[in-house]
């Protein structure tokens, strides 16, 4: 263990403090914490093309998501998922990686995990997992090369398959994420889900959520799940099962591929009542609510003192602020986005 780990886990012990929970009774368990808003894609339906990112002072050093993690998980977080932009793209994030599975080795974090393009994979799988990491999401839409590109702009599939090969084969379980798209990979997701199948991997389809100016359309984009699902049961067998991640997916199994099935449904039906979750952003603002716009700044307070004594304050009043659920709307072209910040600010 470093020094700066040594002195983080000490001020932790010095004041246990209570688990963290919100006026609704429901206990936040889960963490997602954006470490950089950059990407190396430009996805239709996360980012513009010419994206604006943020200046390097802005973001929290390694050391201070080291701590602020730390924070969360002595309040109760037991998952922990780093996220971006793509958080493979960062500088030197292993290092946080390998910082952070000191909490799985003494059982205070059950998981640490991550959300990954999947681009950097190849280089970082080995790696990953002798940090703990035993279960990954990767983005991945088509199969289909030409609409790779047109859908990420400026993604290779070929590394990205070849990064999932990579985390398979250092025993990384990886489950793949689709965000199902009206008119561009709809007519794909049958195809996507039975090769993830084959290849012992669960799947979860995600509607397209409003948040953030892309340059695209998002009630051309908005393809609804229900939809999606009624489809598939004509084809086949899908059985609803209890089978949970800790996220807001609810899952099927299909009897005739033998997999999993996830649908994460923001908009036709959302997820509120049993969310355990909040995001924290690459420059420490920590949102309750996915849909809300409603944060807290827990960066002014991790950098005024080495104490957390303020830190854990702000926790507390953010918790209490927690919301009951958000509102997404999506019904009609022209509208607005729901949020204005774009998915790879909050952790998407």
């Amino acid at each position: 263990m470093s020094t700066s780990e040594a002195v983080i886990d000490r001020i932790q012990l010095a004041a246990p403090r209570a688990p963290l929970v919100d006026t609704f009774g429901r206990a936040v368990t889960y963490l997602r914490v954006s470490v950089t808003d950059r990407c190396d894609f430009r996805c239709v339906y996360c980012m513009a093309e010419h994206m604006t990112f943020l200046p390097k002072p802005e973001l929290l050093t390694l050391e201070e998501l080291d701590r602020l993690c730390s924070a969360f998980v002595a309040r109760g977080v037991k998952k922990l998922r780093l996220t971006g932009g793509e958080p493979l793209v960062r500088r030197d994030v292993m290092t946080l990686f390998r910082s952070l599975g000191r909490h799985l080795d003494s059982g205070a974090l059950e998981e640490l995990t991550l959300t990954t393009n999947g681009s950097q994979l190849a280089r970082f799988a080995k790696e990953l997992a002798a940090c703990g990491v035993k279960r990954i999401n990767v983005s991945l839409d088509t199969l289909d090369p030409d609409r790779f590109r047109a859908l990420t702009r400026w993604g290779d599939l070929d590394k990205v398959l070849a990064g999932i090969d990579a985390a398979q084969e250092a025993g990384i379980h990886v489950k793949l994420n689709a965000v199902a798209l009206a008119g561009e990979n709809e007519h794909e997701i049958p195809g996507l889900i039975q090769w993830a199948h084959g290849r012992a991997m669960d799947v979860s389809l995600i509607e397209v959520m409003p948040l953030g100016e892309t340059g695209a359309e998002r009630a051309d984009q908005y393809l609804p799940l229900s939809t999606v699902r009624e489809r598939l049961a004509r084809q086949w067998t899908l059985e609803d099962i209890p089978f949970r991640t800790g996220g807001p997916a609810r899952y099927v199994s299909i009897k005739e591929t033998g997999g999993r099935l996830g649908f994460i449904t923001p908009l036709t039906h959302n997820f509120c009542e049993g969310c355990n979750r909040v995001r924290v952003t690459c420059t420490g603002t920590l949102y309750m609510c996915l849909g809300q716009e409603d944060a807290a700044d827990l960066r002014a307070p991790l950098r005024a003192s080495e104490s957390d004594e303020k830190l854990h304050a702000v926790l507390d009043d953010a918790i209490f602020r927690k919301p009951k659920g958000h509102d997404f709307v999506i019904d009609r072209p022209g509208r607005a986005p729901s949020v204005r910040r774009h998915m790879s600010v909050t952790g998407g």
